[in-house]
């Protein structure tokens, strides 16, 4: 009678959750791989989320790489060297070759790093190389990348998935369509076809520069449910799942042949306030909210302890990782003083966007719960990821959970687009929070090359931007990603552009 329950049950969840997979017959040598969302765009300028990332990573390749020990390493250049205090110069391999069969030359490096800052283009990540002033061709297979500034994280930046090299013709000839149904990159895997909200198809492009991928074909299959994906796992449908979630770990970790695969992942978990709001421009207000908090129950209850309790909005594996911040302990008394010095001792209606993760809405029903306690009335409100981020950029919310990776590694990354005044909406800084003094040392930091100095100017930074308290600090989390008994050879990568072309097949 268990066996069958289990089996009925099985059966509803993947018929309700609409996720059978009704594609064509999977090929022997296909690998099918399950992440938590459907991509935004595979344009690399046109979106910057991880669903999005995910896909296209596979198809793409940058001037350099960051390995999965986060050390840079030969991408597409082979060799460069620092010029001057504002010049870099890049080597490129000789004989790459795009998917539509052209060579890579200085000409696609140059229409890719300027593409993703063409305002026309209002790419999502543009920032992430707006440091960059020009890109100079210096003969076919050499480039030549000057700052506006001196800007001492620049390899790690141009690692970044933003940064990865098109082809220009491929873009330009398929105009709106590029992205959707049409992308050129140089990476192990081509593309093939995107069944929306049903599968991605990338085929195994067999003139790669590098090791050729270990399958012929990667299927990617968007599934948001965190139960129908590790049901997917156990029963055969996909082969690795992203992200198993709290409640399936358990009942993973006794089977023979599923392989659970941790790593410390580089992002924060964060409930972000409007800082241009009132009453939460108050930063009483904002430090309340932080006291009222139970972020131990959310690590905890909603994800099972995995990760670690945040201490301030950098992961501690992140370069210049403050410890030694102050804690918000759970003090919902210190949290009604505050609000009544603030002169809101009658409590207030907020509202808190949150997408249709579920950990996420779990997440936020935790605060909202907490936050009743003190008398401030919150309306949960659930948006696709694409309205959500939308809507946040616009600055037309209260409260939101998210979370930020800083895939880079470095401190940059984590606090520069979330907090500094310039980075308002889209780039990051959805708190809209802004302090000429954590401007300026967020601007210092980027630009001296000394990590000594660099380290105690993002501590000030930090200690700052925490007694202000534009987020409240959650917890950094730990991923799980499933791996079934006929996939070897999967590593996975803090920067969650998890590389998929080793993953070889035993079918």
């Amino acid at each position: 009678m268990k066996r069958i329950s289990l089996i009925l049950i099985i059966a509803v969840t993947l018929i309700l959750a609409g996720s059978v997979f009704t594609g064509e017959a999977v090929m022997a040598e296909e690998l099918i791989v399950a992440q938590e969302g459907s991509p935004v765009s595979l344009d690399p300028h046109a979106a910057n989320d991880g669903p999005s990332i995910k896909v296209w990573a596979q198809m793409h390749d940058n001037l350099v790489q960051l390995n999965e020990e986060m050390e840079i390493v030969p991408g597409l250049a082979h060799d460069w060297e620092q010029i001057d205090e504002l010049t870099w110069e890049f080597q490129l391999r000789e004989g790459v070759l795009f998917h539509n069969g052209q060579e890579l030359t200085a000409e696609d490096v140059k229409f890719s790093l300027e593409r993703v800052v063409d305002p026309d283009i209002s790419a999502p990540g543009s920032f992430i190389v707006d440091f960059i002033e020009s890109v100079e061709i210096i003969d076919q297979y050499t480039v030549q990348l000057t700052t506006e500034e001196p800007f001492a994280p620049i390899l790690n930046h141009l690692a970044h998935p933003v940064a990865v090299i098109l082809n220009q013709e491929a873009v330009e000839e398929a105009g709106d369509d590029y992205g959707t149904l049409e992308v050129v990159g140089t990476g192990p895997f081509e593309f093939g076809e995107w069944s929306t909200g049903d599968y991605i198809l990338l085929e195994r492009f067999d003139d790669y520069f590098g090791d050729n991928a270990g399958v012929e074909s990667l299927r990617i299959r968007p599934i948001v449910e965190d139960t129908v994906r590790s049901i997917e796992l156990e029963t055969g449908g996909v082969d690795i799942a992203y992200s198993i979630a709290p409640p399936d770990e358990e009942r993973l970790r006794e089977s023979e042949t599923i392989t659970l695969s941790p790593y410390e992942s580089l992002s924060s978990l964060y409930v972000g306030i409007n800082a241009e709001k009132e009453p939460l421009d108050d930063i009483r207000v904002r430090q309340a909210i932080n006291y009222a908090v139970n972020t131990d129950d959310i690590l905890e209850f909603i994800y099972g302890g995995q990760g670690v309790k945040a201490t301030g909005p950098l992961s501690p594996n992140i370069f210049a990782h403050n410890p030694d911040l102050y804690q918000y302990d759970f003090d919902p008394d210190k949290a009604r003083e505050l609000l009544e010095e603030a002169g809101y001792e009658n409590g207030f209606s907020l509202t808190l966007m949150t997408t249709d993760d579920p950990l996420f809405h779990q997440s936020s029903e935790i605060v909202q719960d907490n936050l009743s306690q003190i008398g401030i009335d919150v309306a949960v409100e659930t948006r696709s990821l694409g309205d959500f981020l939308d809507t946040t950029a616009q600055g037309e919310h209260d409260l939101f959970v998210l979370t930020w990776g800083t895939i880079t590694g470095d401190a940059d990354y984590g606090l520069y687009p979330l907090f500094h005044s310039s980075q308002f909406g889209s780039p990051g800084n959805r708190t809209f929070y802004a302090n000429d003094r954590v401007d300026e040392l967020l601007e210092i930091g980027r630009t001296v090359a000394d990590q000594t100095r660099r380290e105690e100017v993002y501590y000030e930074a930090q200690e700052i931007i925490v007694e202000e308290a534009p987020w409240v600090f959650i917890l950094n989390p730990t991923r799980l990603i499933g791996v079934g008994p006929d996939a070897e050879g999967f590593i996975p990568h803090p920067m969650v552009a998890h590389d998929l072309s080793r993953v070889k097949l035993n079918r």
